[in-house]
């Protein structure tokens, strides 16, 4: 008996259309950094300098002693070096006519969130120059309740001025979320415990706010930092824009994107490193 099946018309003809939904971007982590540092703004590409004073000590006089002046001369600190970003789409006049998706406002998107990724990805490796402390937990070693409250400890050592942020990977935040929710190693705290295990992550502890990223790179020496928003400063000279420009000998426009900014240290006592293991957890 012969049969009039699906197959038929599956293949080799293929007849059958295949149903596409809208493409889905890369995903890409929150952004978070730009608002945790000291933000500058201007025109321009000429570098953006920082000074800091000598300092001068009190001492005892005896009467009618003459006071000896002491110098208050400042000295360059940190330098912000500008530079031009950019990245570009080059889409023809055939795809878009012919794409069933918005070619051109899906483009605009990923231009936009690959310069927020850029900015964030800048800043977090500025990690490496803080020079306030660092908390060393060893290769393959996680971070722990202890050697935080020892970052912050050096931190405070350094005199820096509040708030205090720290930015760390979601596999060192699974490590502090498992020694108090399984290992329970902050009995003495039991609300925070329940936070833990309510929400996994945790707002603010020890007068730190806590954040996590996954644009720190994982491994088994991730770098994060608890660090006041002086530590770090982003300088933005032109704001990102995104323009269109015909082509017309290609058949085609461009769509650019630009910005002019710098990022980098501002002041790097106010920043400690935070050296952990951040390998995928198993358990």
């Amino acid at each position: 008996m012969a049969f009039t099946q699906v197959s038929d018309i599956s293949s080799p003809t293929d007849y059958i259309q295949k149903i596409y939904e809208d493409a889905m971007f890369v995903a890409r982590e929150n952004n978070l950094m730009g608002s945790l540092v000291t933000n500058y703004n201007g025109q321009g590409i000429a570098p953006r300098l920082s000074s800091i004073y000598t300092s001068t000590s009190i001492s005892s006089v005896a009467d009618s002693d003459d006071l000896t002046s002491s110098a208050l001369t400042p000295s360059t600190l940190a330098t912000l070096t500008p530079a031009e970003f950019g990245a570009q789409f080059l889409i023809t006049d055939q795809r878009l006519e012919s794409d069933s998706m918005d070619i051109m406002r899906s483009a605009s998107l990923e231009l936009g969130a690959a310069l927020a990724t850029k900015v964030e990805t800048d800043l977090i490796g500025h990690f490496t120059s803080l020079t306030g402390g660092t908390v060393d937990a060893g290769p393959g070693t996680v971070l722990t309740w202890g050697r935080f409250f020892a970052a912050v400890a050096q931190l405070r050592n350094q005199k820096a001025p509040g708030p205090y942020y720290a930015v760390l990977h979601p596999y060192h935040i699974h490590a502090l979320a498992k020694e108090v929710a399984v290992a329970g190693t902050l009995s003495n705290a039991p609300d925070f415990g329940d936070d833990v295990m309510r929400n996994r992550f945790f707002q603010m502890a020890a007068g730190v706010s806590i954040f996590e990223s996954a644009n720190i790179t994982a491994g088994t020496v991730a770098i994060g930092a608890v660090f006041s928003p002086l530590a770090l400063a982003l300088d933005v000279r032109r704001a990102p824009r995104i323009e269109p420009e015909r082509d017309s000998s290609r058949r085609a426009t461009e769509l650019n994107l630009s910005t002019v900014y710098a990022s980098g240290v501002w002041r790097p006592k106010y920043g400690v490193k935070i050296l952990a293991d951040a390998s995928t957890p198993t358990s």
